[in-house]
C-alpha cells in the first residue's frame, strides 16, 4: 500500500506524535495534580500503562521485530492519553 520511502518515514513520524501526545498528556495531568482532581485510577494508569508498555516493547525486541512494533505499546497509550485528557 504505502511504498518504501512512505515505510521509512513511518517511525519517525510515530516518534514525533508520540512526544507531542506525551507533553501533552503531562501537562494535563500536572494541572490535574496541582488543582487536587487527579483521581487514583490516574495516579495507578501513570505507573501501570508504561509497565505493560515495557513488557510489550521488550517482547518485540527479544522476539526480533521491527523498531514500529517497539514504539507501538508507547505511541497508542501516549495518544490515547492525550486524546482522553483533552476532553
Amino acid at each position: 500500500m504505502f511504498g518504501p520511502l512512505a515505510a521509512a518515514y513511518r517511525v519517525p513520524f510515530m516518534m514525533a506524535e508520540m512526544t507531542t501526545a506525551s507533553w501533552e498528556t503531562v501537562w494535563h495531568r500536572t494541572a490535574l495534580i496541582l488543582s487536587g482532581q487527579c483521581t487514583l485510577v490516574e495516579y495507578e494508569r501513570m505507573i501501570t500503562e508504561k509497565l505493560r508498555a515495557v513488557q510489550l516493547a521488550g517482547t518485540a525486541a527479544m522476539t526480533g521485530e521491527s523498531m514500529e512494533a517497539m514504539i507501538h505499546p508507547f505511541h497508542k497509550r501516549a495518544v490515547a492519553n492525550a486524546k482522553r485528557l483533552r476532553r
